[in-house]
Formats: structure tokens, sequence, C-alpha cells
């Protein structure tokens, strides 16, 4: 695959792993885990699906003697054991349940439980980006730039909104905090959070999906701070000038994201 498509692929990771992390809910709130989001992240893994008994089972061979394996339940457990063992201890049969040495596996998988819920989900995530080549060159970004200033030229506002996620992941750039959330508006900057709850955020891209135009703010600007905060308003509202407008900003982020690749 070319490196947007490995990078649109990562995307898609860290949003399915997000979008299961955020289904956990306290302890006894009753809440179950999107297990569709899940299972969707697990087809983009090394493991493979396989039912055994009434549990969907996640495998990953290790070696001859055990695989690791994650059952797709609320709990969300990986195991490096057999499949015959986590099947055993996560859905027994009568006959299993009246053996001393077996009734002690089932009540207690500390032995060879290695994660659960967040955890679990954050391993299946880092092995989905591990199978992919995200490393790039001048060529790769000057492409992605190209095809972004070429859409806004073009009107087509699907294909500048994901030149610009592209381009902010590899900056990481974030959605924006709720201090500057404006409708209709695709935004993404750098992010920082203060004491007290303060965030600061800048520089800020912002993408207005009501008359395709696109802004940017180059001093990062202080959820408290009122006064630049309006600024920044106006500014989307297209009441303001921005440092840079239009089809140059997508050179300035190609700029940012070579010299900060040439920084390491």
């Amino acid at each position: 695959m070319s490196f947007k498509e490995n990078l649109l692929k990562k995307i898609k990771v860290d949003t399915l792993a997000h979008t299961v992390m955020h289904s956990f809910g306290p302890p006894d709130s009753g809440l179950r885990i999107d297990k569709d989001a899940m299972r969707s992240l697990l087809e983009m893994s090394p493991y493979r699906h396989q039912k055994e008994r009434d549990l969907d089972l996640y495998v990953k061979i290790e070696n001859a003697a055990q695989s690791r394996i994650l059952v797709l339940d609320n709990e969300l457990p990986i195991y490096r054991t057999t499949i015959e063992d986590v099947a055993m201890r996560k859905s027994p049969f009568i006959k299993e349940m009246v053996s001393i040495r077996k009734i002690v596996k089932i009540l207690n998988d500390s032995d060879v439980k290695i994660s659960r819920k967040e955890e679990s989900v954050k391993t299946i995530q880092n092995e989905c980006i591990g199978l992919l080549d995200l490393s790039f060159n001048e060529s790769d970004i000057a492409h992605i730039a190209k095809e972004g200033a070429t859409s806004l030229q073009n009107g087509y506002a699907d294909g500048v909104s994901e030149s610009l996620m592209l381009l902010a992941e590899l900056l990481d750039f974030r959605p924006p905090p709720r201090a500057f959330g404006m409708r209709h508006c695709k935004i993404f900057g750098a992010l920082s959070e203060k004491k007290a709850g303060e965030s600061v955020y800048g520089p800020i891209v912002i993408f207005s999906l009501m008359d395709n135009s696109l802004k940017l703010i180059n001093t990062p600007i202080s959820s408290l701070d009122m006064d630049k905060l309006e600024f920044f308003r106006q500014v989307a509202q297209g009441n303001e000038k921005a440092d840079i407008e239009g089809k140059d900003i997508f050179l300035h982020l190609e700029k940012l994201i070579l010299k900060k690749k040439s920084e390491g």
C-alpha cells in the first residue's frame, strides 16, 4: 500500500480503538462495549477469529505450545495459553467443573491472563499499527498537500477534509477543545493542556464547510483569553483576516511536516 493508504489505515485504527475504549462504562454500570468497533479493529490485526464453544476468540499463535487469545466479551481479556484452556476457563462443561484442579483454574485465571479492557485495546491498537509502513519522503507529503490544494480549488470539501486530516495526523494536530468549537467547520490544531482547565490551542487550521474557505491562525490562543477567542471566532466567520488563507495553507503544513521530520 502507498504511504497515504497506510496513514489512512492508522487513523482508522486509532478511531476504532478510541471508540471501544470510550464504550467502557464505570464498574457495575451495565454498559456493554462496542463489539462492532472491536471486531473491525481485530480484523485489521494479526489475530484470527475462531469460534470455540460459545466464545468468540481472536487468536495469534506464538509457538507450538501457546497463543495469545483475546475473548470478545465485555472484559476483553487477553490470555497467553492454549485455545482449549481458555475455552475451559471461560465456558466450562459440567464435567469439567467436577475437577478440583479445573475449578481452581476457572475461578482464578491470573496465571494466564495478561491484560483486560483498555490495556487489551491498546495492545491490539499497537499491533495493528505495527503492521503498517508509516515511513515517508518529501514526495509523499507533497502529493497529499497538492491533492488538498486541488480539492480546495475545485470546491471538493471531502478531498480538502481528507488532506487536512492526513497532514494534521503527521503534525499531531488535534480536534478543537470545547472553547474552540465552531459549527460547520473542520478544525485542527496543536493542543496543550495547562493547569486549572486551561487549553492552549494553535496553530489552528479552520476549514469552513459553509463557504469552502480555509484559514490558519499561527499564534496559539489560550481558552481563558476572551479577546483572542473572539478573534478566533471572527476569523472562522470570515470577519477577520487570518495569518494564511486558501491553498497556501497546504504548502505551509507541508513545510512544517518536513521540518518536524528533519528535527527528529
